[in-house]
């Protein structure tokens, strides 16, 4: 028997006190998740654990089985829910999330990385990942790319490590970029996944012109808004996928600042599967159909994705040289302005403030210990961990750049 997969991936836009009509489009979205249409709904952005109780009780007649990744100082923001039985769970956090010391972002206190349920259907096997990459604030200077770059080889290397013999691997959520951006070329190359895009559906999935949370300069620089939002899928075990479907909900089911994005899987199980290739190879007009032939499957990259995945390694491999050096340059910058700020509060501690500037010379006095204590720590503590998170990523992705099959033998 088939099994057939319908799947849900939204970043709810779940900031408390900062996201427009939270509590409303929460409960539009539990509205949504109750109607019993998805088997496995990926969230992201869930940053209250009101919110997810409230979700998951809304949902729990249809959707009985639900798995919360808690981590950093305010959780991942990442939850499952399912119609199935999830038989594990696990969080893989990232070495590299974004900077303590930019607030304004905020990514940095998610503690995000990927988290993965398995999930028992009809018996088989699956694994389901979600994941919210590092957000792309400014795309002109963005100063997160080597972070988003690891991140995404990261959850490739993690969804290779764990697939085992599951008879689908699927992943969900926001990465955070656009097809052909280097960390979603890296992230397909290296764990073999497929986008479940079609090119008759929506293209954007953020930014989207009829989103009426999209600001008036999105609407005119991106008319069709940015795909950011995806689900990626990846059969194995012997099994086939028969048939994708692919659709961005409408603007009258919008539930965010992103459109949740829906995705139909049919596959056929290893057993189903061999008899189906003996039927084929039997059958005197058995032809092979275009997404048998090119989904991905158990063996290794074909000769034509090893240059993708070889250009999509090295590109890597420099943005985390350039990142290193740019480390290198900011450890000696805070370093220089520290002492330069030891060197004044020295000069002037013996210094008497005249009548009537002596609370403000006070406070002068501790803001600049302050800011001594905050450039010393960007300047060591932290510089060495951004450091290690950097390189190790370099290294990791070195190791697979020197272990690509050559085409050629």
């Amino acid at each position: 028997m088939n099994i057939s997969l319908s799947i849900l991936t939204i970043n709810i836009w779940g900031i408390p006190f900062v996201s427009k009509d939270r509590e409303a489009r929460v409960r539009r979205i539990a509205e949504e998740l109750a109607t019993g249409r998805y088997d496995v709904v990926s969230l992201q952005e869930v940053w209250s654990e009101t919110d997810f109780q409230y979700l998951k009780s809304q949902s729990e007649a249809v959707l009985p089985y639900s798995h919360y990744f808690y981590s950093g100082v305010v959780g991942s923001g990442l939850c499952v829910l399912s119609k199935y039985p999830i038989v594990a769970a696990f969080f893989h956090a990232w070495s590299v999330n974004g900077y303590v010391h930019r607030i304004q972002h905020g990514d940095w206190f998610g503690g995000k990385g990927v988290g993965l349920c398995k999930i028992s259907v009809q018996g088989h096997p699956i694994n389901f990942y979600t994941a919210h990459l590092h957000a792309e604030y400014n795309r002109k200077c963005d100063d997160y790319m080597a972070h988003r770059v690891i991140q995404a080889f990261d959850t490739a290397q993690f969804i290779q490590q764990t697939r085992n013999d599951n008879i689908v691997q699927i992943l969900a959520g926001d990465l955070n970029t656009e097809p052909g951006d280097l960390a979603y070329r890296v992230l397909l190359s290296t764990s073999e996944l497929r986008d479940a895009y079609q090119k008759t559906a929506q293209h954007g999935t953020n930014e989207c012109p009829l989103n009426p949370y999209t600001c008036e300069e999105s609407r005119q620089s991106i008319p069709e808004g940015k795909r950011i939002d995806y689900i990626l899928y990846r059969v194995g075990g012997g099994s086939r996928a028969t048939r994708i479907e692919y659709k961005v909900l409408t603007p009258e089911q919008c539930f965010s600042d992103h459109e949740a994005v829906h995705a139909k899987l049919e596959i056929v199980p290893p057993k189903l599967s061999r008899e189906s290739s003996l039927e084929h190879i039997n059958g005197d007009d058995a032809e092979i159909s275009e997404l048998d032939a090119t989904c991905p499957s158990d063996k290794s990259p074909t000769d034509s994705q090893i240059p993708c995945h070889l250009t999509s390694l090295t590109e890597g491999i420099q943005i985390c040289e350039d990142s290193l050096k740019q480390l290198n340059s900011d450890r000696k910058f805070y370093l220089w302005i520290s002492f330069a700020i030891i060197i004044t509060l020295i000069m002037f501690s013996d210094f008497e403030a005249p009548y009537g500037f002596r609370m403000a010379y006070l406070v002068a006095r501790i803001l600049l210990t302050f800011l001594t204590a905050f450039f010393l720590f960007m300047g060591t503590l932290w510089n060495v961990i951004e450091r290690h998170g950097i390189l190790a990523g370099k290294l990791e992705m070195e190791i697979a750049l020197r272990n690509i099959p050559n085409p050629g033998t």
